[in-house]
C-alpha cells in the first residue's frame, strides 16, 4: 500500500444518482477498487456521503453507528408509494389549519426510540432480493418493524401546505417513513419533497467534496481531500501503546495501555509513532486493551491526535 491508499472522502452526493453510483465514480477516478460508503442516500436525496477507501472500509460500522442530520422539506396532503414526491400518488387531501404549534406537537411524538417499518422502496433484503425490486414488480411483503432513535426534530420553516424540518437521528432511520407517519398523525398524509443529509457524525456538508469535483477534478486533488482512516473514529477516545504493546496488539493479543481507560471502553489505538493500529476494547481492569478491529493504514500521522 502507498501512503495515499486508504482514508475517507466525504462527498456531497448530487440528486439522481445512487450511493453505489458515487462509489463506482470514486473507484474510477481514484483508481482503487476497495471503496464503500457509510449509509445509503436515496437517489433523489443530496448531501453528505462518506466514502471509505482501502483499509478504512474496515471502520464502516463505527461511522454508520454515529448520528446523522437531515434537512427535509415535506409536502402535506399527499401520499405516494415511495413516501416522496418521486413516487406514484396514492391520495390527495386538502390541508388547512397547519400551524407551528400543531406541527411541533405532532413532531414530539416521533422523538425518542420509535418503531419504523422499512418502506417497500428500500434496499432491505427479503428472501435474497431487495425490497425495491419487489415493489417495482407490484409485490408487497410483510416487513418487521425496527427500533430507531430520533434525537431531535426542529421546525425550520412553515408553509401553507408543508414544512422544512431539521432531523437528527440514528442509523436505520428512514426520513421518508417519518414524513409519511407525521403527515398521517396530522390527518393529511405527507411525502418528502426534498431531502438533504447535512451531517454524518462529525462530517458536515460544508466540508464535503462537490459532486462536480468528484467527476472532473484531477485525481491528485481528490487524494488531497482524502482524510486519514481515524477520522471515522473521532468520537472514540484515544489509547496509546508502547512498542511491545503495539507488537502484541497487531498480533491479536491484549496489550497494556500507557494510560488506563474505563472498563469496556472502545478506543482508537495508536503506536508510539502515532500510527493507527485499529479499534480496541478496554479490559475490566482498564489497564489493557484487546483488539476488536485492526487496520493496516499507512499515513504520516493521525488526523485526531492521540491523547
Amino acid at each position: 500500500m502507498t501512503a495515499a491508499s486508504s482514508g475517507i472522502l466525504v462527498v456531497d452526493k448530487t440528486a439522481g444518482v445512487t450511493s453505489f453510483d458515487a462509489v463506482a465514480r470514486a473507484r474510477s477516478r481514484l483508481g482503487v477498487r476497495r471503496i464503500g460508503h457509510a449509509g445509503t442516500l436515496d437517489p433523489p436525496a443530496t448531501g453528505v456521503l462518506p466514502l471509505l477507501i482501502g483499509e478504512a472500509t474496515k471502520l464502516t460500522p463505527y461511522l454508520m453507528d454515529q448520528d446523522k442530520e437531515y434537512v427535509a422539506t415535506i409536502r402535506f396532503g399527499v401520499t405516494t408509494d415511495t413516501h416522496d414526491l418521486s413516487g406514484r400518488v396514492l391520495s390527495e387531501t386538502p390541508v388547512s389549519g397547519l400551524t407551528r404549534e400543531r406541527l411541533e406537537a405532532a413532531c414530539r411524538g416521533f422523538v425518542g426510540r420509535i418503531a419504523q417499518v422499512p418502506p417497500m422502496y428500500s434496499a432491505v433484503h427479503h428472501e435474497g432480493r431487495r425490497l425495491y425490486e419487489l415493489a417495482r414488480e407490484g409485490v408487497e411483503v410483510e416487513r418487521t418493524p425496527r427500533d430507531v432513535v430520533v434525537s431531535a426534530i426542529d421546525v425550520e420553516r412553515l408553509e401553507e401546505t408543508g414544512a422544512t424540518l431539521r432531523i437528527v437521528c440514528g442509523k436505520g432511520t428512514y426520513v421518508r417513513v417519518l414524513a409519511a407517519e407525521l403527515g398521517s398523525a396530522l390527518g393529511w398524509g405527507g411525502a418528502v419533497d426534498r431531502l438533504v443529509r447535512t451531517r454524518v457524525g462529525r462530517f458536515a456538508l460544508a466540508d464535503a467534496l462537490a459532486w462536480r469535483d468528484l467527476e472532473e477534478a484531477p485525481a491528485a486533488e481528490l487524494w488531497a481531500r482524502v482524510l486519514p482512516p481515524d477520522a471515522a473514529l473521532a468520537h472514540l477516545p484515544a489509547a496509546r501503546l508502547d512498542a511491545g504493546g503495539a507488537r502484541r496488539f497487531v498480533h491479536g493479543q491484549p496489550a497494556d495501555l500507557v494510560a488506563p481507560l474505563a472498563a469496556g471502553t472502545l478506543a482508537r489505538v495508536y503506536d508510539t509513532a502515532g500510527a493507527l493500529l485499529g479499534v480496541g476494547e478496554a479490559a475490566a481492569t482498564g489497564r489493557s486493551v484487546r483488539p476488536v478491529r485492526m487496520v493496516h493504514a499507512d499515513h504520516p500521522g493521525p488526523s485526531v491526535r492521540p491523547a
